[in-house]
C-alpha cells in the first residue's frame, strides 16, 4: 500500500524595524531565503507585501512521505529563521500539512 505524499507549508511574517528601504529589506530577505533553501532543501519565497519596507511574508514548502517528517523540517526552518534573522522579528507563523 502506498501512502499519500504530504506537502508541508510554513508561512512566516517578519517585521524588519530597521529597514529604511526596499533595497535594505530585499537584502535581508534574499539572504535568509537563500540560506533556508541551501540548508534544508526546501522551496522558499517572499509571497506578500513585497513593496512594504518593514514587512515580509515568507512561504516555505517541503514534500515528504510522512507528515511528522514534514512538520519537523518546517519546525527546524522556523527555529533557523528565528535565530538567523537578527534584523527581523517573527510576528506570525502558520503551518499547514496537505495530503495529496
Amino acid at each position: 500500500m502506498t501512502s499519500s505524499p504530504v506537502i508541508g507549508v510554513l508561512r512566516v511574517t517578519l517585521h524588519l524595524p530597521e529597514s529604511g528601504s526596499l533595497k535594505a529589506k530585499r537584502q535581508v530577505v534574499a539572504g535568509l531565503l537563500r540560506r533556508v533553501r541551501t540548508r534544508f532543501g526546501v522551496a522558499a519565497a517572499e509571497v506578500g507585501d513585497r513593496e512594504r519596507w518593514q514587512l515580509a511574508h515568507l512561504a516555505v514548502a517541503c514534500v515528504s512521505a510522512d507528515g511528522r517528517h514534514a512538520d519537523e523540517i518546517l519546525a527546524h526552518v522556523l527555529r533557523f529563521l528565528e535565530g538567523e534573522a537578527v534584523e527581523a522579528q517573527v510576528t506570525d507563523v502558520r503551518t499547514e500539512l496537505l495530503r495529496v
